[in-house]
């Protein structure tokens, strides 16, 4: 006889989006809400979970936020929250890299080499 079970690591988005102006970049985006929990799965039926944790990314700089653990569990269940910037924790912040012209202020992708716009070197 033999059992097939194992405990993994999941990461599930929940339902909930909300449009938001970053405080970190400035741009339009969107926060989403992601769960992590450990899970032990017997015959690959999830049986146990444990640890649940509670994040939010924002679109826009790929910004992650720690969210309390109360309200992320609302939004698990399905209730209409709004989360504000006192609900957060800021957990990583990649700052994305912008080359701006000197001469016509284009601002372009970190990719380009010389202005699209009037050909100076970025």
């Amino acid at each position: 006889m033999f059992f097939i079970g194992g405990i993994s690591n999941v990461e599930k988005k929940l339902d909930y989006v909300q449009n938001i102006v970053c405080s970190r970049c400035g741009a339009f985006g969107r926060m989403e809400v992601y769960m992590t929990y450990m899970c032990f799965s017997f015959f690959f039926i999830p049986l146990f979970k444990w640890n649940k944790r509670y994040f939010v990314k924002n679109t826009c700089c790929n910004s992650i936020y720690i969210l309390d653990d109360e309200l992320g569990s609302k939004i698990s269940k399905g209730e209409n929250v709004l989360i504000s910037e006192n609900d957060l924790q800021l957990a990583n912040y990649n700052q994305p890299t912008v080359n701006r012209c000197s001469n016509c202020g284009y601002i372009g992708d970190e990719d380009f080499q010389y202005c699209p716009k009037c050909g100076q070197r970025l």
